[in-house]
């Protein structure tokens, strides 16, 4: 039974706020819980929305975090399909799109992100897509299914995480696919040049064009509808859809017009908070895609755009709240399935911050393990690591990043070694 003496309202209905409303409830929280979503349907994840459910092999109620019922049983009170635009911090109110005004105690910020759009002519043509909701998966499978009836084409702009998978489902579907990306592999910015090749090679065996070093300046149509794509170098690629996945910018206009702190461009951006995940004002708290937290093992601010990260830090965020004592350590980790590769990538690099790439196993048949290392007064150190269609070693590859120690270049690289071993 609820009683009125504490509100906590939770601005941003997906995974780390459905999470940290359940987290509430199971900590024995009594007062309000307020979960506030922009979107009609109820919390969900988001990573079948470009694996399982895309492909077709997920049927939609399972993205779900909880069935609907759940929340009234929780005493959770649901506001979906109204955003929120305005917070005041000194009065401690949000006001919703109809107007409403909700008082809270404590407040709690997972806005999430929002996929970064194309500015070039061309972007109101019929054919033109972004994958973040399930709206959009919903609509991109059926786009998919008819490119691969029709032989027809798809263009990704990007070749990051979101743009290959989607790229593995389309060749899936039997689509024609080309990437058209700016930099001169897949995945720089997350895995460096050396295993970003990796992926390409994974791909073009797949039947997937690439076009590195461009950008798409314009996309042209007929009739309303998309009928190419132009880059930079002055190619045309023929498309009868397109697909913008240049990354997602953190949803914080809200925090920004309250006068929140946010955290700088070269950390990510988003609302800067710290270990606990508070924000700049007593009482509101941030987690999941929209918040850069300082991260107490790695040393540094963090803006993580992953799911584990919003499935780890609304629970956080709940227990600081409930004026627990918590520090937000958790090793950064997510996953993708691309074809017949499977991989867990733990840890945090950015280009031209760690020292040497090793890899263990036969990088050739996509059975390995790499390190990304980092050189310091003892020597080398594990900064990030990533299992390719190697299983049940994220515990030790995490263990073996959270504990800074040294080691040999050349023995990492050994598969004789075990594992364990660097951790005695």
């Amino acid at each position: 039974m609820v009683d009125a003496h504490q509100t906590f309202v939770i601005v941003g209905a997906g995974l780390a706020g459905a999470k940290a409303a359940e987290t509430l409830r199971a900590e024995g929280f009594t007062g309000r819980v307020i979960l506030i979503g922009d979107e009609r349907d109820h919390p969900y994840e988001r990573p079948p929305l470009s694996k399982g459910y895309l492909l077709g092999k997920d049927d939609r109620d399972s993205v779900f975090v909880h069935e609907p019922a759940w929340y009234a049983g929780a005493d959770i009170e649901l506001h979906l399909g109204q955003p929120v635009v305005h917070l005041d911090r000194v009065a401690k109110t949000v006001t919703l799109g109809d107007g409403t005004a909700l008082t809270y105690d404590k407040l709690l910020l997972t806005t999430g992100a929002e996929p970064r759009r194309l500015n070039i002519p061309g972007t109101d043509l019929v054919g033109v897509h972004h994958l973040r909701r399930l709206a959009h998966a919903e609509r991109l499978r059926g786009v998919l299914t008819s490119l691969g009836r029709d032989n027809g084409h798809l263009v990704i702009a990007g070749a990051g995480w979101i743009g290959l998978e989607v790229a593995a489902a389309a060749r899936e579907y039997g689509a024609e696919v080309t990437i058209v990306e700016p930099e001169s592999t897949p995945l720089y910015a997350a895995l460096g040049p050396e295993l970003g090749a990796v992926f390409a090679e994974l791909h073009r065996d797949h039947g997937v064009r690439f076009h590195f070093g461009a950008r798409l300046t314009e996309i042209t149509g007929q009739d309303g509808v998309v009928f190419a794509a132009r880059s930079d170098d002055g190619e045309e690629h023929p498309a009868h859809d397109v697909l913008a996945a240049i990354g997602a910018a953190p949803r914080t206009a809200l925090a920004e017009a309250a006068g929140l702190t946010l955290a700088a461009r070269a950390d990510g951006g988003g609302v800067a908070v710290d270990a606990a995940l508070r924000t700049s004002e007593p009482d509101i708290y941030a987690a999941g895609d929209c918040a850069a937290a300082q991260h107490p093992t790695l040393g540094l601010r963090l803006r993580v755009e992953h799911w584990a990260n919003a499935l780890n830090g609304g629970p956080a965020a709940a227990r600081s709240m409930l004026g627990q004592e918590v520090s937000y350590d958790r090793v950064p980790y997510f996953f993708s399935d691309q074809y017949d590769l499977g991989m867990e990538f733990s840890g945090h690099v950015a280009p031209g911050s760690y020292d040497q790439v090793v890899c263990r196993g036969d990088v050739g048949k996509r059975e390995f393990i790499a390190f990304w290392l980092g050189q310091g007064g003892e020597g080398f150190h594990v900064q990030a690591a990533m299992n390719v269609n190697v299983w049940d070693v994220t515990e030790t590859l995490q263990e073996l990043i959270r504990s800074g120690r040294a080691v040999d270049p050349d023995r990492l690289a050994d598969p004789g070694v075990v594992l364990t071993a660097f951790l005695e």
